[in-house]
């Protein structure tokens, strides 16, 4: 399994280059392979507030945090003209839920040739992710390609929850199962999922403390990658506040990803015998 991670948005250098060190030592005792994540500018916010540095400083910072530690990058994308230039510096480009059915966005996307990694919107279900996967492989230079390894280099599905009437999120772990059979990567966005929409005056609510729960469900069904949003003081941080983790757990939660995906081999492997 691998992991997405880092604030949710770029605040500044420090905050970055902080985050991202701490996560690579956890991944490097741990085993796991880290992409590090922030976006550059929160576009989708519930108000008019503080979105982040902007698209030209932001990679700046994101190119450093890949010169610096080596890690594969990943940040949203908007706007079908900023895919160009951000693939310069990001591993893979991320569509955000809100616009995951946003044709030219994703087909510019898909033209640069990196990752492209769909969250699956609110309002979606599992079954409608096939019409953002098809104009993805329409456009690809990989997705076509004969080989089943290529399927991780052109396209990943991301579960962030589902509406449930106004100001709450549920997670339907069978759509996990659902869009697994299409295929591709499917990622679990366990910080997302425990937002708590424009739930409070005008800005996002959550509960970072149901993350480890919904975390260790989502193992236990089956995935291939975890999204988390961590800060190491996410009651400060400009967006997502509530529901980011805090740096300092990160390293508990992803032993306990690796106990239950031991246990799930152990005894897959005891069940083929």
């Amino acid at each position: 399994m691998f992991l997405i991670a880092g604030p949710c948005a770029i605040e500044s250098r420090d905050i970055v280059m902080q985050t991202a060190e701490t996560l690579q030592q956890i991944c490097e005792r741990l085993g796991i392979t880290l992409y590090f994540k922030s976006s550059y500018d929160k576009a989708n916010r519930t108000s008019l507030s503080e979105r982040g540095v902007g698209m030209e400083k932001g990679l700046e910072i994101l190119q450093e945090v890949k010169s610096t530690f080596g890690l594969p990058i990943l940040t949203d994308v908007h706007e079908s003209w900023q895919c160009a230039p951000v693939a310069e510096v990001a591993d893979v480009l991320q569509i955000p839920a809100f616009l995951s059915r946003q044709t030219d966005l994703l087909v510019a996307a898909a033209k640069t040739g990196k990752v492209v990694n769909v969250k699956k919107g609110q309002f979606m279900a599992p079954w409608d992710m096939r019409g953002a996967i098809a104009k993805i492989e329409a456009n690809h230079p990989l997705a076509s390609l004969p080989n089943s390894l290529v399927t991780s280099k052109s396209i990943w599905l991301t579960e962030r929850g589902s509406s449930f009437g106004y100001g709450n999120l549920i997670v339907d772990m069978t759509s996990l199962v659902k869009m697994r059979d299409y295929g591709y990567p499917v990622v679990f966005d366990a910080t997302h999922s425990v937002q708590q929409p424009s739930s409070q005056a005008g800005v996002t609510g959550g509960n970072r403390e149901m993350v480890p729960h919904l975390i260790r469900a989502a193992v236990a069904v089956g995935i291939d990658g975890l999204f988390l949003e961590v800060h190491p003081q996410p009651e400060k941080a400009i967006s997502d506040a509530a529901n980011q983790v805090h740096l300092s757990e990160v390293e508990q939660i992803l032993k306990q990803v690796l106990a239950i995906e031991e246990a799930l081999n152990s005894s897959e492997a005891s069940y083929k015998h």
